[in-house]
């Protein structure tokens, strides 16, 4: 049998199978091998989940929570089906149950199972569980102190939200040839709203930050100070906004967070179940141009510390850097295991879950557009009259045709390459193969966004980071309020 010797393992080993409480491990072995028989593919996937959070509203504590839970799923897959079942307890009678469940995948086929895993001992991330690192009354003294540094900052502020929100996810993967897998993530976030009023408008700004670390990353004094000074520059910026321009214009994106465009407007549609299946915009593109010259884009989950960075993904496979946009050209998909075997390619580790409930899927971990030659001045300077869309709110996208619709939350008109009035209102209308055609200048500013996003797909939420420099795209629609 063969084990990765690593401190994840032994936790996870406590946590699963040591006490009245847990599972008998050769137990599980063998149910899991009976299970999986005859299967191509398959995980017992165990998890145990510690999570938290406060939130804070004018001066007061709204909101606080704790929760824990211990479950598992199992999996048996061949060909294009999977049999999955799942139970929030461990116990050799749900596993004996789930194991009859998942069997039924096979109606009278067989198949040879799959390679497993190349093991790894690297860590991306501490090990260490962030819920315990700060008391109860030092996170409520914090959202306090949070409410009240915004409120002395500026008159015009008349409401302050804060949250702070943390989770421990232990896990630890089975697989029917013996191999075992672990990982311990930790994960934190910081967030803040400010309102501010003036002669009876009101308008907000939001900012968050967090990561796969401990609390004192993001609330130390500087750090929450800082998001508060932002969210309010934010909040300011707003109340001195425009209408937003209608029609078709040339559009500069701000460099870290407008990555999310990039994430949903092109990501999804590079991940591996919607090109076989040949709903995905870019399906039957392999090798062939689907962008701009200069465009690169890249999945990366070995970023230390980031929130959307794995050590492994859900079905133990070490998470890794892929290329899948080079120069233009596309290059690569993003695989889970099934996904993978089924187009002759390789896992990349992008085989993740939401939870034991939940089946993996292929998503995305950190989406970033790698830096290009032009300054951000340069960028600007280059526009006579554009958007300079500086943060996003909420979008939407078509897998299938691409189209995607996103509202800016900071915006400013660019006029004879000068950055101008910010203006309000302003959204994004287009399609991502056509988008990615239209990037005209790639800056060298690349940033990461803070640490605040989580994608959704089918039901399942997991989180994700994006990147990318400044960049011009010319022809944009813009959809706004005003008559240009």
């Amino acid at each position: 049998m063969t084990t990765i010797p690593t401190d994840a393992l032994s936790a996870t080993d406590a946590l699963f199978f040591a006490g009245p409480d847990g599972l008998d491990r050769a137990v599980a072995e063998r149910l899991l091998a009976e299970a999986t028989a005859g299967s191509e593919d398959g995980e017992l996937f165990l998890e145990y989940r510690e999570s938290e959070s406060l939130s804070l509203e004018d001066g007061r504590i709204r909101a606080a929570s704790f929760d824990a839970m211990r479950g598992f799923g199992l999996r048996a897959v061949l060909g294009e089906a999977a049999g999955y079942a799942h139970a929030a307890e461990l116990s050799e009678a749900a596993l004996r149950r789930a194991a009859e469940t998942v069997r039924a995948v096979r109606q009278g086929r067989s198949g040879v199972l799959d390679v497993a895993p190349r093991p790894t001992n690297a860590r991306l991330y501490s090990d260490a569980n962030p819920l315990s690192g700060m008391g109860f009354e030092a996170k409520t003294a914090l959202l306090a102190a949070v409410d009240a540094y915004a409120r002395a900052k500026d008159p015009r502020v008349v409401q302050v939200m804060a949250s702070l929100s943390g989770e421990w996810q232990a896990v630890q993967i089975l697989r029917p040839d013996g191999m075992r897998v672990a990982d311990l993530r930790p994960l934190v976030r910081f967030n803040v709203t400010v309102v501010v009023e003036r002669g009876g408008r009101r308008e907000s700004g939001t900012f968050g930050a967090g990561g796969r670390f401990a609390y004192g990353r993001v609330v130390h004094e500087a750090g929450w100070k800082a998001a508060v000074d932002e969210a309010l520059r934010q909040a300011l910026v707003n109340l001195e906004s425009v209408p937003a321009p209608a029609g078709e214009m040339e559009v500069v994106l701000g460099p870290g967070w407008p990555g999310i465009l990039l994430h949903e407007a092109i990501g999804h549609g590079l991940e591996g179940d919607f090109n076989r299946k040949g709903t995905s915009a870019f399906a039957g593109l392999m090798g062939q141009r689907i962008a701009a010259p200069g465009v690169t884009v890249v999945d990366d989950g070995t970023i230390p510390d980031r929130r959307g960075s794995l050590t492994v993904d859900d079905e133990g496979t070490p998470s890794q850097r892929t290329v899948l946009i080079e120069d233009g050209i596309l290059v690569g998909f993003m695989q889970d295991r099934q996904n993978a075997r089924l187009m002759g390619a390789r896992p990349t580790g992008n085989g993740r879950r939401q939870s034991f409930a939940h089946i993996p899927m292929p998503r995305m971990t950190n989406t970033v557009m790698l830096a290009g030659p032009h300054k951000p001045e340069e960028i600007i300077r280059s526009v006579k009259r554009g958007l300079y869309a500086v943060n996003f709110g909420g979008g939407q996208v078509d897998i299938t045709s691409g189209k995607f619709v996103f509202s800016a939350s900071e915006a400013y008109l660019i006029e004879d390459g000068k950055v101008g009035a910010p203006v309000k209102g302003a959204t994004l209308i287009g399609n991502g193969p056509d988008a990615l055609t239209r990037v005209t200048m790639v800056g060298d500013d690349l940033a990461l966004d803070p640490g605040i996003g989580t994608c959704g797909k089918n039901g399942q939420g997991v989180p994700v980071g994006v990147g990318q420099p400044t960049l011009k795209l010319s022809g944009l629609t813009v959809g706004g309020t005003a008559v240009r």
